[in-house]
């Protein structure tokens, strides 16, 4: 299934839900890229956003009812890294704490970390203001911190890196960097999943 039919099908079953429009578009966006990189493997797609099986079955029961039977072998345990924990610890500990949703998408971020584009083409999102607005409404406090704008992906291991000691940037001050630009730069780019105009309209 390509990753716009899985958005398209999660989206529909969603209007049975009384969940906050942005985050059933969030959260449908994730799971519909982990559908199509894994040819609908169904343990692969828990893999892919970073949810062992109950969790990833909860959590579509709760937002999109009726999706479960496609989930429910996906019932397999993650291994999760040293890196990704110190990612989700991170995000855990600067959550806002005002929904239940922070929790999977704690875990969700952390493991689309580790992908190759920029976060927010990660995630499935439209660009980087969503990314910006998802991280506002439920990492609030983390969001303060990234007063200067940096590039998200980038700040969240920086974060890591001082809460464990140490630090990967060679410069003290950022503007000194000669890396200024790879942290900052603009982050531009085609969304890795179109056809969610119409849904993300509704959320703004």
């Amino acid at each position: 299934m390509r990753a716009e039919e899985a958005y398209q099908w999660l989206i529909g079953a969603s209007v049975r839900t009384d969940h906050d429009a942005f985050d059933i578009h969030v959260v449908a966006s994730v799971i519909a890229l982990a559908i199509e990189e894994s040819d609908e493997d169904r343990i692969a797609v828990a893999g892919g956003v970073g949810l062992a099986g109950p969790v990833l079955m909860e959590l579509t029961s709760a937002m999109f009812p009726g999706t479960e039977a496609f989930f429910e072998l996906a019932g397999v345990d993650l291994v999760i890294d040293d890196e990704e924990q110190s990612l989700r610890d991170i995000l855990g500990m600067y959550s806002s704490g005002v929904s239940s949703l922070e929790r999977p998408l704690a875990a969700m971020i952390a493991r689309r970390c580790k992908c190759p584009h920029h976060l927010w083409q990660d995630l499935g999102l439209r660009d980087r203001g969503e990314l910006s607005r998802l991280m506002k409404r439920h990492f609030a406090r983390l969001a303060e911190k990234n007063q200067h704008d940096m590039k998200w992906k980038k700040f969240l291991y920086r974060m890591v890196c001082g809460s464990e000691g140490f630090t990967l940037c060679t410069s003290p001050v950022c503007s000194e960097c000669d890396d200024f630009v790879n942290c900052f730069g603009a982050e531009d780019g085609a969304a890795l999943l179109v056809g969610a105009d119409a849904a993300s309209e509704k959320a703004a």
